[in-house]
């Protein structure tokens, strides 16, 4: 259909001039005020000079394809992470472990000499310290002259003895002996006394009678004395038994003379500290001249052996056993990769051996996921030029296989 720009659609009829031709007027929207018919009409959008009219823009398909690759390499990505680690479990919650030893003295003193400094490797049996020895001599010293003395009175003890064992049973022989000649005695004094009282008075005198008396008298007496002399003789056994008891308390304190002499000893040993075995000074806390109280801490002594100790989840622990290989890898040395494997599993959990275990026995008990410590041995992968120190930050992966 022509258009005229004047007049807007123009029907074929119109052009011809005819009476049939019907003008259609461009509709008029009813807020727009009607037009002359010499005024020009108003430019359309999207049309200029005439040009036909832009034809609509199609949606660029691109971005729902990068969409969707983008969706499928996330599915991919995510399985392929689930399958790689269905079969490995780990945790942050692990740190380097080992053995600290604890130096201190056995004896109180003053340092008088200071072999080692602040983390020195020191070998097993290695001098660390001395202590003022002095006091310790002389208590040697002491010590061991009370054992010489003892020695001394515990040899004629054991001499007595063997004498007692010969002169207790003499003795009761020599008293029964003289009690036998009393007796003997004492009949030969009752008869004379008995002939002098017998005859007439003209064929002795009260003289010999009274002498006769006298004597008689005196072997009662004699016999008497004798009778009681193997009554103390008599005992033989127990008067033995004494002196060997005396012997014997004489023994005993000749052992703990020794027993003195040999602590004396052990002191001027333990006057020297010795590294009990391999491992760094770590916290030493002593200085020459330092007065060191028996059993006070002077220093820690690390052990080259070091381990992983990770506190994995008791829900962590089903498919886990000792012997299973673990990556290992250490925030201080974040280049350091270690290898080891799954030495034992603590057969407690860490709150089980706390200062303060829980109380669960209670109203208000709240269920909390458990852990419980793991020790992990480093196979490979140590540096000697990196220390090691313990309770460094570790994550630990364990293969379950």
């Amino acid at each position: 259909m022509p258009y005229d720009d004047a007049r807007g659609p123009v029907w074929e009829g119109d052009q011809k001039g005819g009476p049939s031709s019907v003008t259609a007027e461009a509709p008029t929207r009813p807020d727009t005020p009607p037009r002359d018919r010499g005024e020009p009409a108003p430019e359309r959008p999207g049309k200029q000079n005439g040009a036909p009219p832009e034809k609509k823009k199609r949606n660029s398909p691109v971005p729902a394809i990068v969409l969707g690759v983008v969706i499928i390499a996330a599915v991919i990505g995510g399985g392929y992470y689930w399958w790689s680690t269905k079969d490995e479990e780990s945790t942050d919650d692990a740190y380097t472990d080992g053995r600290a030893i604890t130096i201190a003295p056995q004896v109180s003193g003053y340092v008088a000499e200071l072999d080692v400094t602040d983390n020195q490797f020191v070998k097993k049996g290695q001098v660390i310290l001395r202590i003022d020895e002095r006091d310790y001599i002389a208590a040697r010293d002491q010590a061991r002259g009370q054992l010489e003395a003892a020695e001394g009175q515990l040899a004629a003890a054991k001499a007595a003895v063997l004498v007692a064992q010969k002169n207790f049973p003499a003795r009761l022989a020599a008293a029964q002996a003289k009690l036998e000649s009393a007796r003997a005695a004492l009949v030969n004094a009752r008869s004379d006394d008995r002939r002098q009282h017998a005859v007439s008075r003209a064929a002795t005198t009260q003289q010999q009678v009274d002498q006769a008396d006298a004597n008689l008298l005196q072997a009662e007496a004699n016999v008497a004395q004798a009778e009681a002399d193997v009554q103390q003789a008599m005992p033989v056994k127990d008067n033995i038994d004494q002196i060997s008891a005396q012997a014997s308390q004489i023994d005993g304190q000749v052992a703990q003379a020794k027993a003195q002499l040999a602590q004396a000893e052990l002191n001027i040993g333990y006057a020297v500290l010795r590294a009990p075995q391999d491992g760094w000074v770590t916290k030493r806390n002593v200085e020459m001249g330092n007065y060191l109280t028996a059993g006070a801490s002077v220093m820690s002594l690390v052990s080259p052996e070091v381990w992983v100790t990770a506190n994995f989840k008791e829900n962590q622990l089903n498919r886990m056993r000792p012997g299973q290989h673990v990556d290992i890898s250490i925030d201080a040395y974040p280049g350091l990769k270690l290898k080891g494997h799954v030495d034992s599993i603590q057969l407690g959990s860490g709150s089980r051996f706390s200062a303060f275990p829980a109380e669960n026995a209670t109203g208000n008990y709240v269920k909390i996921v458990q852990r419980v410590p793991v020790k992990i041995d480093i196979d490979s992968g140590l540096d000697p030029n990196l220390p090691l120190p313990l309770g460094l930050s570790a994550d630990p992966v364990v293969t379950l296989k």
